[in-house]
């Protein structure tokens, strides 16, 4: 199953740091946090990744390609303009990086990547969240449901988007932005999807959160499985301060590896 990752947006919130690099390569604990996100992914055996770029994609391209060598031994073959990578201590993952466009929308950015992906259940998310969420669980939750669409229900204060959850099936009734009077599940952003969602989406400018899980919800064909454990994004400048703290605590509870 490959894991898509949503990396291509200007990350204006956490500007002080995404001026010189896309949010995604920003780091914690010396690693950028998509380097997190595909550690998590890979604990549960998924380590072929399509990464969805956009903003300053070159150095995501250059940071992949760096990471290879610096974890190999390598042979400059300067004569005959060839490198030899030899022994490698490094993660058993496929990367493919696709330059999704500076202002595609994140739907549009699915739609771009259709041609890389089988045609099979995928799993996405966004490339500046982490979690101890069980990612196996989640997709045997997916399976068992039959929808085209599961989302990662969470519980943090914040700023994003409600669910409404069915108590006993599980679907989605439905999907919306938080107000301050709202309690409950947020959209956490670790999805699993069947392909039939690429026909939900129209083009570069659709917004994945929006007409496509808005349709898919009106059909009854969005479940919800519930993560009570921890969950944090980096939006911000002190939601990197956290992240950090924690990592260099030794305590990072999404470090399940």
């Amino acid at each position: 199953m490959k894991v898509v990752i949503l990396a291509g947006g200007f990350g204006t919130r956490i500007s002080e740091e995404s001026a010189i690099r896309p949010k995604p390569l920003v780091e914690i604990g010396g690693k950028p946090i998509i380097w997190h996100i595909m550690k998590m992914y890979s604990f549960h055996g998924l380590n072929d990744f399509v990464v969805c770029g956009g903003y300053k994609c070159n150095l995501i391209k250059a940071y992949f390609h760096e990471y290879m060598q610096s974890c190999s031994s390598v042979t400059f073959d300067m004569r005959n303009d060839r490198i030899d990578i030899h022994h490698r201590d490094i993660e058993p993952w496929s990367v493919t990086l696709v330059d999704t466009g500076e202002k595609t929308m994140t739907g549009g950015r699915v739609k771009r990547i259709r041609p890389y992906l089988d045609d099979d259940t995928f799993c996405l998310t966004y490339g500046d969240g982490v979690s101890d969420l069980n990612i196996g669980s989640l997709i045997d939750f997916h399976k068992r449901t039959g929808v085209l669409a599961t989302v990662t229900a969470v519980s943090p204060p914040g700023r994003f988007g409600v669910l409404n959850i069915d108590a006993e099936t599980s679907r989605v009734e439905a999907f919306r932005e938080k107000s301050n009077k709202d309690v409950g599940f947020i959209n956490g952003g670790f999805f699993v999807l069947e392909p039939e969602i690429h026909d939900y989406i129209d083009g570069d400018d659709t917004i994945w959160e929006q007409e496509p899980l808005g349709t898919l919800v009106r059909e009854s064909q969005v479940a919800a499985y519930r993560h009570t454990g921890y969950w944090q994004n980096m939006d911000t400048l002190r939601d990197k301060h956290v992240l950090e703290e924690l990592w260099q605590s030794g305590e990072a509870p999404w470090k399940v590896w």
